[in-house]
């Protein structure tokens, strides 16, 4: 307990900031819930204000490895199998580069990684950006490698594969299942890539504990919300948050 005590004193973290990360994990849990996608781009501009970006990243695997579990049936019921495969495949080949790029790179710059590629993604999609070409094996697997890096380096893998996927006029309930299994998936491997690296530290270990039960119970009132015929809603109210979570975590506000 001596080294929890100290390490939340070397960040200098206070009560008001740690219900912060809860209210963060828990609207991230929401959003997670109902679109398949967005914890990491609604929780990491928050809590990279407030925390190291490694120890951002470690609240957030511990978390949203437990959030998702109760939607998983569903979505592995609901998902396109071969293509979740093809995108798993990707981002196991190149997760570990992205790792070892978030070891180099300084704090600032992955906090703007992290708000650009969240805004970028938003943009494109609000725009009305579609793909429409054949989901063939090459780009799915390559999609799944770009989030490789995007994943290791950032904590957000989402992007590019989201990015396809809603794009590409897939039944919601698809683009959801897919999204929700695959972010799964690269959770496990994410941890073990961090926990060889001996970056699993106490502090962030509990905090990601802490958050938690919130992000599940985000997951799960998400998931109870969530209705095919309700897709737009779902889409605009997953961009405002998402939007809105960026752009308070660019650096140029501190």
């Amino acid at each position: 307990m001596p080294d929890l005590w100290a390490g939340l004193a070397e960040v200098g973290l206070t009560p008001l900031q740690l219900v912060v990360l809860v209210l963060a994990g828990t609207v991230a849990g929401l959003v997670r819930g109902f679109a398949g996608f967005g914890t990491a781009m609604v929780y990491l501009p928050i809590a990279g204000q407030i925390l190291p970006p490694i120890w951002a990243l470690v609240t957030l695997v511990i978390m949203d490895f437990f959030g998702p579990i109760p939607n998983l049936p569903r979505g592995w019921r609901d998902a396109d199998r071969p293509d979740l495969v093809r995108l798993i495949t990707g981002m196991v080949a190149t997760l570990p580069v992205g790792v070892a790029l978030l070891a180099v790179l300084e704090p600032e710059v992955i906090r703007y990684v992290i708000s650009v590629l969240a805004l970028v993604l938003t943009v494109l999609l609000v725009s009305g950006f579609r793909y429409r070409g054949p989901m063939t094996r090459p780009l799915v697997i390559g999609t799944g490698a770009v989030g490789g890096i995007t994943g290791g380096v950032a904590g957000i893998p989402g992007p590019p594969v989201i990015l396809l996927y809603m794009a590409s006029g897939k039944p919601a309930q698809v683009v959801r299942a897919n999204n929700l299994v695959y972010l799964f998936v690269f959770d496990i491997f994410f941890m073990g890539l961090v926990a060889w690296r001996g970056w699993m530290e106490l502090v962030p270990v509990v905090l990601g504990l802490v958050v938690v039960l919130p992000n599940l119970l985000g997951n799960m009132a998400g998931a109870a919300m969530f209705r095919p015929e309700r897709e737009r809603v779902y889409r605009w109210a997953a961009y405002g948050m998402i939007a809105a979570s960026a752009l308070s975590g660019l650096p140029l506000w501190d």
